[in-house]
């Protein structure tokens, strides 16, 4: 069984749009539609947003979509606070849970079922998308141990100098 969540909680300042950055539109579509679109070859059982900024909105917007389960982000702490915020909706859930981020619309299916089923091939416990940048201004840092294994995910406002000079970022997936 799966599960996937898409983070859309996000207020996308740097877009300086009255609109939540979800709901961008791209193509005729808004960017969490075509992340949506994207996983759709999974199949999932459960599909779950975690909203926050202007919740209301996206739901109003995304509820025609259909089959989707709204969760509330308040307030907004992060990418980890909005993974939490999961727990108690998933309670007894017995399958896997794919996050995505709500704003990565460029994001192929074809990605994103290799990821899946290379985590299931694996026998992971979490496995996660990253990208070495040239410059990872802005993104997530990832670090690992000598074996490969994630050590660390800090975002970059809170990174130290030190690991700003990591260039291994969070792709979101």
């Amino acid at each position: 069984m799966l599960a996937v969540a898409v983070l859309a909680a996000g207020k996308g300042t740097r877009m300086k749009s009255a609109l939540p950055k979800v709901l961008q539109p791209l193509a005729g579509a808004t960017l969490v539609e075509r992340v949506l679109a994207s996983a759709r070859n999974l199949q999932p059982e459960r599909r779950l947003l975690i909203v926050g900024h202007q919740a209301e909105r996206v739901e109003q917007q995304l509820a025609p979509i259909g089959g989707l389960e709204f969760v509330l982000q308040q307030p907004q702490n992060g990418t980890g606070h909005a993974v939490q915020q999961l727990l108690p909706v998933l309670q007894g859930f017995q399958g896997e849970v794919l996050v995505l981020n709500g704003d990565v619309p460029l994001l192929r299916a074809e990605t994103i079922e290799s990821l899946v089923n290379g985590h299931r091939q694996s026998g992971a416990d979490v496995t996660l998308l990253t990208a070495r940048l040239e410059d990872p201004t802005g993104y997530g840092r990832v670090f690992v141990d000598a074996d490969g294994k994630v050590s660390a995910i800090v975002e970059h406002r809170d990174c130290s100098e030190e690991q700003l000079s990591n260039n291994l970022t969070n792709a979101g997936i």
